[in-house]
């Protein structure tokens, strides 16, 4: 075990096995980690959508209080109840909702369990616990267990017999933890005492203080890791550092007063961790790529959701038999995605996409594998079995963000995007945003400020472009290069007539609606029809009858082919197939045709009307088009208004044209009413 503490700003502690780097612990003296505090907060607010509560504990961030995290002493009394033994955990349903648990502005003691990560605030909770060197003790649980992580029967029932026979108090849980294994009971009772009286000054604090407050601090980082880490296998431990020595020594002889302790103090001028080889190796830590010994490398991309590794096996050419060639990767890569969880402190979900196997046994065994190298691992794991496309998925204890999450920082350039736009791209870019600007009547001229590569394409490949825009619009365009500028980064500044600045987001013109919501393209479109006047021209013939409504020309189509002969079909089956100017042949006798038609099927009055003549022997004729037929002389009326002049809002121009429709007169003579 190696302790690097002289620089005073940066405390580092590195496991070191056969010269290679195995466990990496950093805590810097501005940051250091406050999981296991435990404070007194104030309830600040309840949400009942997520069952959980935030809680001002004094660190900026409120913190995160689940319901699952919540001691069932903060429950309504008299509701809730099962008939479950005491001490036993609660099953979740049967606990109340959080809304009947807290109120806003209560006080509760609480204990961190999770830093906070990103915009997220730490977690915390109400199972409080406070570790000692050879127990945990558990206030408020009634309940004794030993570590996890010992898996031998015959052990795990030792150490639970010698813990029952110490002298316990009342409402206090306590586990036996690894280093407490095989220990004496003396020893144990002697670590049970401490840890009372610890929470005893605790208990005191948390009913003096008002909330927000910190009521107990966990030990320094030195502490922490020979507490929780040290064991008979470490058999050196070099600090660089004469103080950090005598508290190492002292705190050793407390906790194994027996045992053999080599601490030594650096006497190098050049670094402990570079005497050892570990600065370079640190540095390759924090790298995306990991080579491997047999040629291969992993792939590590940490992002928000998970963290996802990828196998290459890269030169590695061993074996002819590419199954043993993947095999052999697969297992080197298990062994080092192991360390590297470790080293680097990923957590949360892991995707490793292992090369694939198409041997069921060799899948299980590089498994095997991955799962024997886990187990070192102090965070909880837990590994899900290969899937049919060489998958593994496996989740890892996070209680603080990750190394790399801790000395790096997001880049300026690309905001952690690791790409950024190429110069032409931006080019294209601006000269889009350029041609909305100047397209404002408000804007008079427009400063483009962007890095120096973009201002050599804009004032160069694109200077054509820039002075044909400056000569249609009659706007001034600058082109600034500023090299404070980084990445995508581009800063326009509009100004109008007098020179003041206009808010250039707000330039862009939203398209109209009319009252009925339509676009009001569509409203000027409609607008370019006569007033109650068809002129001969055959596009305005066209537009006439565009404008009939389709159900009705389909229902005056099938009275039609009713009452007319054979030959007359015949007629009509000719006019569906001619130009779109023949679609018409039905309609040319006109409105009055129409209303006489309308009328006699209606039961009103009839008007007389001639039918149209066709001749039998000329059925393989063309159909006449409307040229060729008269149109009624209409009523001398004003000329039209051009559609230019006419109103743009829906509403006016759609009154417009139901009055002015050339049918109207004849659908309210039928009790319809016109359509626009």
């Amino acid at each position: 075990m190696l302790i690097n503490t002289l620089e005073g700003h940066e405390c580092r502690i590195a496991i070191v096995d056969d010269g290679r780097l195995q466990e990496l612990y950093v805590e810097r003296s501005r940051s250091a980690s406050h999981v296991g505090n435990i404070y007194k907060g104030r309830i600040t607010n309840v949400e009942a959508a997520i069952q959980a509560a935030f809680v001002d504990f004094g660190l900026g961030k409120n913190g995160f209080l689940h319901i699952s995290d919540l001691h069932p002493r903060f429950f309504p009394k008299g509701k809730a109840t099962d008939s479950e033994s005491v001490g036993r955990k609660r099953p979740h349903y049967h606990r109340p909702p959080i809304q009947e648990c807290f109120k806003r502005g209560q006080e509760v003691v609480v204990q961190m369990t999770k830093e906070g990560i990103g915009t997220k605030g730490p977690t915390l909770t109400t199972y409080l616990s406070i570790p000692g060197r050879l127990l945990v003790m558990m206030p408020g649980m009634s309940r004794l267990g030993v570590s996890r992580k010992v898996e031998d029967d015959d052990l795990r029932s030792k150490a639970k017999a010698t813990l029952e026979e110490l002298k316990l108090p009342p409402n206090m849980g306590f586990i036996v933890r690894t280093a407490g294994i095989g220990r004496p009971k003396r020893e144990m009772q002697r670590d049970l005492n401490y840890l009372l009286r610890l929470w005893k000054d605790v208990d005191k604090l948390a009913k003096e203080v008002k909330a927000p407050a910190e009521i107990y601090q966990e030990s320094d980082l030195v502490i922490r890791t020979l507490r929780d880490i040290y064991n008979s296998e470490i058999k050196r431990i070099i600090c660089d550092s004469t103080e950090d020595a005598r508290k190492v020594k002292r705190f050793l002889d407390m906790a194994v007063p027996r045992g053999k302790h080599v601490v030594e103090v650096y006497a190098g001028t050049a670094g402990l961790f570079s005497d050892y080889g570990l600065e370079n190796e640190i540095e390759r830590m924090y790298a995306r790529r990991v080579d491997l010994v047999s040629g291969g490398s992993l792939v590590i991309d940490q992002a928000e959701a998970l963290v996802a590794i990828d196998i290459n096996s890269g030169k590695f050419r061993e074996h002819s038999d590419a199954e043993t060639t993947a095999l052999k990767t697969d297992l080197e890569a298990a062994r080092e995605i192991a360390r590297q969880l470790r080293i680097r402190d990923l957590g949360g979900q892991i995707v490793i996409d292992f090369i694939d196997l198409r041997d069921e046994r060799h899948c299980r065994q590089v498994e095997r594998e991955l799962r024997e190298a886990i187990k070192p691992d102090r965070a909880k794991t837990k590994i899900l079995r290969m899937s049919q496309f060489g998958i593994v998925e496996m989740t890892r204890q996070r209680v603080r963000p990750s190394l790399k999450e801790s000395i790096y920082r997001t880049c300026a350039h690309c905001d952690g995007a690791g790409v950024v736009k190429s110069e032409e791209s931006q080019t294209i870019h601006i000269m889009r945003s350029l041609q909305h600007l100047c397209a404002n009547d408000s804007i008079a001229s427009v400063d483009v400020a962007v890095t120096p590569a973009v201002a050599h394409h804009l004032n160069n490949l694109h200077r054509t472009q820039l002075a044909e825009l400056e000569s249609a619009t009659g706007r001034t365009i600058i082109v600034r290069a500023e090299p404070d500028l980084t990445g995508n980064e581009v800063r326009f500044n509009c100004l109008n007539q007098r020179g003041s600045s206009v808010a250039w987001e707000k330039t862009f013109a939203q398209p109209k609606t009319g009252s009925s919501g339509k676009v009001a393209i569509e409203t000027v479109a409609l607008a370019k029809l006569p007033k109650e006047k068809e002129p001969a021209a055959e596009s305005t013939d066209e537009e006439t009858v565009e404008k009939v409504p389709a159900k009705t020309r389909k229902k005056r189509s099938r009275r039609s082919r009713s009452r007319s002969s054979k030959t007359e079909a015949k007629v009509d089956a000719a006019a569906e197939a001619a130009e779109p100017a023949a679609e018409t042949s039905d309609d040319e006798d006109g409105p009055k045709a129409k209303k006489s038609r309308r009328r006699g099927r209606r039961g009103g009055k009839k008007h007389a009307r001639k039918p149209a003549k066709v001749d039998s022997d000329k059925t393989d004729a063309p159909v006449d088009t409307p040229e060729e037929t008269a149109l009624p002389e209409p009523p001398d009326e004003p000329a039209p208004t051009p559609a230019d002049e006419r109103p743009l809002d829906g509403s006016g121009a759609a009154e417009e044209l139901n009055t002015d429709w050339p049918f109207a007169d004849w659908a309210k003579e039928n009790g319809e009413q016109a359509n626009s």
